[in-house]
């Protein structure tokens, strides 16, 4: 029987990198998987393994290149580190890299940064993937799990209705959800971290300053304005669980509630899902 498709590598490479600028250190924590692909077919129907790289090398070279290269962004990281691979093994035919991002904030002291101390920033873990192959590569960058909210602002009006809709319309609700972005890069920008907030920010703007009359409205507009505002993506994905806060009914003890008191979840959820491209 023939071997359709294989690829293996390792995955959750912890390795937290300190660029030191004089005082002035940079720190970047990635959790890396690297996946290869190639002529090692034989290592599953021959029990050949004599072109086969371990795994625990595939380890090994990436803290190599870290350690080659403290001072690179997250995406320019994983590019040198799919490309020594491609470089280092020619019976590798492609290589793909996903890094996921624990952020620290620098740490401010009577309002000035401090050069070597930082917080941990728990909202959201930033991303990077690369498909490398020898005529090609592709990057894409993003944020998993960024959580965000407006009490007001947002609507949910002139739905399709039938025997099933129980949800009442309204023009005034909480709108919160943990998106999963990401968007894939066309150009070099001059600073992938600057260009990565420049994007984050847009959408953020969008979200905060203009009304919601869906999750959907909201989510087509603000990747609208992020391709407007950064020529070097050529598209960007979003997907949106909603975070729902259902209004707590108090008649019982002779209180209204005015969009005061909510109970919050997120079980069951509206999932919301779109991309947007250039034409």
């Amino acid at each position: 029987m023939p071997l359709i498709k294989n690829r293996y590598g390792k995955g959750r490479v912890r390795v937290m990198r300190i660029h030191r600028d004089g005082e002035r250190h940079e720190v970047s924590q990635l959790s890396v998987k690297a996946m290869i692909e190639g002529d090692f077919a034989r290592t599953y129907t021959h029990a050949d393994n004599s072109d086969t790289i371990s795994t625990d090398t595939i380890k090994n070279v990436v803290n190599v290149v870290a350690r080659e290269n403290t001072g690179l962004s997250s995406e320019e990281f994983c590019q040198v580190l799919a490309k020594k691979f491609l470089y280092t093994y020619p019976q590798v035919s492609s290589v793909a890299i996903t890094a996921h991002e624990t952020k620290w904030t620098r740490l401010s002291i009577g309002g000035k940064p401090h050069p070597h101390s930082f917080v941990l920033d728990s909202n959201g873990k930033p991303f990077v993937e690369v498909n490398a192959a020898r005529k090609e590569i592709s990057t894409s960058s993003g944020i998993d799990g960024f959580a965000f909210m407006k009490s007001t602002q947002s609507g949910w009006e002139k739905y399709l209705k039938d025997r099933y809709t129980t949800i009442p319309e309204t023009n005034d609700r909480m709108c919160a959800t943990s998106m999963v972005a990401s968007w894939k890069w066309s150009a070099k920008p001059a600073s992938y971290p600057v260009t990565n907030k420049k994007i984050l920010d847009t959408l953020l703007e969008v979200f905060a300053t203009t009304y919601s009359a869906s999750v959907q409205d909201s989510l087509y507009r603000m990747g609208e304005a992020a391709l407007g505002a950064v020529p070097e993506i050529s598209e960007i994905s979003m997907a949106c669980p909603n975070m729902h806060f259902i209004l707590m009914n108090l008649s019982a003890f002779g209180l209204d509630n005015n969009n005061d008191v909510f109970l919050p979840t997120d079980e069951p959820h509206g999932q919301i899902e779109c991309t947007v491209g250039r034409d």
